[in-house]
């Protein structure tokens, strides 16, 4: 495949370390959550960054297709739910919901966009077959 685009981010000190992009524009203090038995410092965490990434490409995908079908007068956003838990077997596993607000489209047509933008959006097509996608849709 044609690659368009590629970025580097590297991470030290594991989840109550730090993450940083190849560029310097992202450079973030990681902690891991109490819930996971961290101390729970004011940090971010990997769920964190995954949801706030797989919101922003979903909506972007969602924005792509309305601009080819050349659909006016649509708002969207995304919402990215994204927990941690024990996987079957061995590991760790996600579970992830997406919230997709569409205003200015029926429900029906909502629906079926937010359908194909899981198709098309990169973040969907990285986790289909491995983590099962809850898609909910608000008009």
């Amino acid at each position: 495949m044609p690659i368009l685009y590629r970025t580097q981010a590297s991470a030290s000190g594991g989840r109550n370390g730090r993450a940083r992009s190849s560029d310097g524009v992202l450079d973030v203090k990681l902690s891991m959550p109490k819930a996971l038995g961290g101390p729970g410092e004011a940090a971010t965490n990997p769920e964190q960054l995954f949801a706030a990434g797989y919101a922003a490409c979903f909506d972007n995908a969602l924005l792509y297709l309305i601009g080819q079908k050349k659909i006016a007068g649509v708002d969207t956003s995304v919402s990215a739910d994204v927990g941690i838990g024990p996987g079957t077997g061995k590991g760790f596993a996600l579970d992830i919901e997406l919230t997709v607000h569409i205003a200015g489209l029926p429900r029906g047509e909502a629906e079926a966009l937010v359908a194909e933008a899981h198709e098309v959006c990169p973040y969907s097509n990285a986790v289909r077959g491995n983590v099962d996608v809850r898609l909910n849709v608000v008009t």
